[in-house]
């Protein structure tokens, strides 16, 4: 059948080289389009419940709102684990999900489970779903600056025109604010007058909510004219509150202003951000829904911001403080650089070892399609083009085109011995029937060898199926234009002057070169199996040795400084230690800026107590560094400088960190869980875990 095939492809060189436009066509289309990314998103299928339980200490919190929700969902199907979070007013539940779980799906039964979850909650609280987003969602993060502007006026601003405005970017799930002030009326009563007065809290509560509202009546027609009857007590002002009726004694009202005073304050603070050591400043993150393009994303986002910048105030701008697309970008521009220079090499040495240009095309362009065709299913499957799928190219590129190598090799030498009565035609035929079948099948064998990686599961699989998806691919296409498109570009490439193997001089001195070798391992036949044994005895103990790592780490090109300290810490402290490391780390050369969080984001996809930091650092390009600095040396340099009393270091990068909190539940890649009944113990467990850890 095979041999039928490469015969049929070489009498019909026009049907093949139209299907391999055609082919080649819907396979740039698949590369412009296919979703670009730094590494494929090894997060599991997570369905966030937010709930907010205002002015509650944290073991309130986890008693009457984390723990029931906690266990009414762990019976929800297909998941696999329930992680609550309890801080000062605020609950998390995290349900992980099972791999392949669809995410709407998910999000469907936890609704359903949620409406049982909620009658046992505390009356009035009612727990949200987070965005339907990724663990790995933070693709955008900017601030917001202005001249003159205070801190409530920005966030004003960021809250009303900026979120607003980013929210209707296609691919966002959520645009988070941080930093700065909300403003709200605060209303500070006077305990003795209230208690002369007779009137209870709850009675300013109830007056408060009453007088802040519109009622609508019906209409009046005057004129010709119909004018709609509506009642107008919204609270535009402070005076407005100040003129609140709560009680009425004989026909005299008593003014809210009379046994309270109106101010215009901020709103309690759980996360403050900072700017390159000169202060604190209002921020926003863009989160990435769930399956899109992070390169898209990012850049509907960008679109957008520069759409709403001109109906900004003036002086206001923002400024990018960590955008993935640089990462993306970069990645992917080196792994195209590698495959760029993989396919000129192999042209070459196609050519030095053919001496025959033309022959040398056929393994040219059959490496090139095979890899559009590679891309053209990783558009089919829904693949992103990242360093692991780009890489499975990489490593295939150099079997690729073997059978173009070998077929056009073994027709040279039936032309050198071909006789006047066959045509070219006939004798290049047979030469492709002669090795082709079994240059199939051997192609075959090595696309079939990573077929265990697809038994992956988990974060080990999200990591390597796409390596194993496009290095299938590349050489399944390899195996088909092996015996299809080659022998047909054989009979329009190879002709004219053949150059014979002992013509060529870099064969002769190669022959030259291992003919005495084999010799001598033939003529010692126990000898060469005893040494090969060998080495591979003495390769053991090396291989033992050998540290293992889940992946390699990925340079980013930013650094993710996240310190942690006791806990309780004071936002107004945390804010001034942020302050102070941000500026100690923008002191060095090699920092572009810094951006600093304590705390979290109004988002429920960040449970960061208080005491938490979160630093990104920008890099400069590695060109304008200090002769000789690495990432781990100027790792180094920044712990020594941020040695603070009761903080602990710890450094990775964004997209990793992230990923080990979703894993694990942990912050840093390394962290040890302790589980019991009485907090109490478990904290005495801890520290002493920790004081053995720390020598």
């Amino acid at each position: 059948m095979i041999a039928a095939i490469i015969r049929w492809s070489a009498r019909n060189v026009f049907l093949i080289g139209l299907a391999s436009v055609f082919i080649g066509s819907a396979g740039f289309y698949a590369l412009k389009h296919v979703p670009l990314d730094a590494i494929p998103d090894l997060s599991d299928v997570q369905v966030i419940i937010y709930t907010e339980y205002p002015g509650q200490a944290p073991q309130v919190v986890e008693d009457q709102v984390t723990y029931p929700l906690t266990t009414s969902m762990l019976s929800v199907p297909r998941s696999r684990v329930v992680r609550g979070f309890s801080f000062f007013g605020v609950s998390f539940v995290y349900v992980i999900f099972e791999d392949g779980t669809d995410l709407y799906w998910a999000r469907s039964r936890v609704l359903e489970y949620l409406n049982t979850a909620t009658q046992r909650l505390p009356s009035g609280i009612t727990p949200t779903l987070g965005p339907d987003a990724t663990g790995v969602g933070w693709v955008y993060q900017y601030v917001v600056r202005g001249e003159q502007k205070t801190l409530a006026e920005l966030r004003t601003i960021q809250d009303w025109q900026v979120r607003y405005g980013i929210a209707k970017a296609e691919g966002v799930a959520e645009v988070a604010s941080v930093g700065g002030f909300v403003k709200q009326y605060s209303v500070v009563v006077d305990p003795r007058r209230l208690q002369a007065l007779g009137i209870s809290l709850d009675k300013i509560r109830t007056a408060l909510r009453a007088s802040n509202r519109d009622v609508g009546g019906r209409t009046v027609e005057l004129t010709e004219t119909e004018f709609a009857v509506r009642g107008r007590g919204y609270v535009k002002s402070i005076s407005d509150l100040e003129q609140i009726v709560v009680k009425s004694d004989r026909g005299v009202p008593v003014l809210l202003r009379d046994v309270a005073r109106v101010e215009l304050t901020p709103d309690e603070r759980r996360g403050v951000t900072e700017l390159n050591g000169e202060g604190e400043v209002v921020s926003g993150i863009a989160v990435q829904r769930f399956g899109q393009n992070a390169l898209s994303v990012i850049a509907n986002v960008k679109d957008r911001l520069a759409e709403i910048a001109s109906g900004l105030p003036q002086g206001v701008t923002i400024q990018a403080v960590y955008d993935r697309s640089d990462l993306i970008n970069r990645a992917i521009e080196t792994l195209k650089r590698t495959l760029i220079e993989e396919s000129i090499i192999v042209a070459l040495v196609c050519f030095v070892f053919l001496l025959h240009v033309r022959s040398a095309f056929v393994a040219i362009i059959t490496l090139p399609l095979g890899i559009l065709i590679a891309y053209l299913c990783m558009y089919v499957l829904g693949l992103s083009s990242n360093i692991m799928s780009l890489g499975g190219i990489a490593i295939a590129v150099g079997a690729m085109v073997d059978a173009a190598i070998v077929m056009i090799e073994n027709a040279h030498k039936r032309l050198e011995r071909a006789g006047s009565d066959k045509t070219r035609a006939e004798v290049i035929i047979e030469a492709a029937i002669q090795v082709g079948p079994p240059l199939f099948f051997s192609l075959l064998v090595i696309t079939v060898s990573f077929l265990p990686i697809f038994t992956l599961e988990a974060q080990e699989g999200r990591l390597f199926k796409p390596l194993a998806y496009t290095k299938t691919f590349a050489m399944a296409a390899a195996a088909f234009l092996s015996v299809t498109l080659v022998p047909a570009l054989m009979i329009l490439l190879v002709r004219g002057r053949i150059v014979p193997e002992h013509g060529n001089p870099v064969n002769r001195a190669l022959i030259w070169a291992y003919r005495p070798v084999i010799r001598l391992a033939l003529r010692f036949r126990w000898a060469t199996i005893l040494v090969a044994v060998a080495v591979l005895a003495a390769s053991l103990w090396p291989a033992s040795k050998l540290g293992t790592e889940f992946m390699p780490t990925l340079n980013e090109g930013t650094l993710f400084y996240m310190p942690t300290t006791l806990p309780g810490l004071s936002i107004t402290k945390a804010a001034e230690l942020v302050q102070t490391q941000d500026k100690i780390i923008k002191s060095f050369p090699e920092v572009e800026s810094v951006w600093g969080k304590a705390g979290r984001g109004s988002t429920a996809t960040d449970p960061a107590p208080t005491e938490m930091f979160e630093t990104v650092i920008n890099l400069k390009p590695e060109n304008e560094w200090r002769p000789g600095m690495t990432v781990d040396k100027l790792i180094a340099e920044m712990d020594r400088s941020l040695q603070f009393p009761g903080v602990s270091n710890a450094w990775t990068m964004p997209i990793k960190a992230r990923i080990d909190m979703l894993s694990t539940g942990i912050r840093t890649p390394v962290g040890v869980k302790v589980f019991g009944k009485d907090l109490a113990d478990i904290e005495g467990l801890s520290r002493q875990i920790e004081a053995v850890i720390s020598r």
